[in-house]
């Protein structure tokens, strides 16, 4: 099999064989309506197959493998949202890689960019250990959650526009699922910060009138609409992605990120 079988035993695997499967971005946005907690949401989004081109890219990843890891199981399914189930924080990226988070089934785990981002969770006080290698190594995240905005690894790196709005309602459900505890959202790239209105409108946000340009260190205040419920109003951050390019070429560096975090922590107290 290419993909790890939900409920075989895979360490932190949410869903079971009886998860309901999304087929389509029509039942995407019904199963992401209607999950009443996490729990619930995060086993539906790691089973999703709405998206056709990306489930034969992740799957035909996790079969041929790279070289480096072909004596290991790769998840193959979609990367749920990871982390405190109260947060103040929530960190968005993305999409997983494909020989990271593909790979280990976490978010942010297994690959460069990871390693960098949380090193600097880690300094910041939002992790209890500086790295993340798989899932179930004892890694936690302390009053932060990290989630991507398309939750399966696409070719080159690249999610089409579809896929992105498919994937949209498994985002915006669970911003709004810890809308109560929520203060920071950091957007990870360009990618994150265009894809984030949407979700945060979705679940309840106020959205300025003149969106933001993204930026490293970019904020924008967003405050809660009347009508959505519990909650309060939140903070925008902008960060550039610690992709391997970034990080090689000192566009991003360990100061920076951290900054960024030290202003989310501020932030959220």
């Amino acid at each position: 099999m290419s993909h790890v079988a939900p409920g075989s035993g895979w360490p932190g695997d949410p869903a079971t064989a009886r998860t309901p499967v999304a087929c389509d971005a029509d039942e995407v946005r019904k199963l992401a309506e209607t999950s009443d907690d996490l729990g619930e949401l995060v086993a539906r989004q790691s089973v999703c197959r709405a998206c056709p081109r990306l489930v034969e890219w992740r799957e035909q990843v996790a079969d041929v493998k790279r070289r480096s890891f072909a004596g290991e199981t790769y998840w193959g399914r979609p990367v749920p949202g990871w982390g405190d189930d109260r947060p103040r924080i929530l960190v968005v990226g993305l999409a997983p890689a494909a020989h990271g988070g593909n790979r280990t089934g976490r978010i942010f785990t297994g690959d460069r960019s990871g390693d960098w981002l949380f090193a600097s969770l880690y300094r910041t006080g939002l992790a209890a250990e500086e790295t993340s290698v798989h899932a179930g190594d004892g890694q936690r995240l302390l009053g932060a959650r990290v989630a991507a905005a398309v939750r399966c690894a696409p070719p080159g790196n690249k999610p089409t526009p579809r896929e992105r709005d498919a994937c949209l309602p498994w985002l915006a459900r669970e911003v709004r699922l810890v809308a109560e505890s929520l203060r920071v959202v950091v957007a990870l790239g360009g990618f994150a910060w265009q894809a984030v209105w949407p979700a945060l409108r979705q679940a309840g946000y106020a959205l300025p009138r003149t969106r933001p340009r993204f930026g490293h260190g970019a904020e924008a205040a967003l405050g809660r609409a009347a009508d959505a419920g519990a909650g309060h109003g939140i903070t925008l951050l902008g960060c550039y992605h610690p992709s391997q390019q970034n990080t090689f070429t000192g566009r991003v560096t360990a100061e920076m990120l951290d900054t960024i975090f030290r202003r989310a922590v501020e932030l959220a107290e």
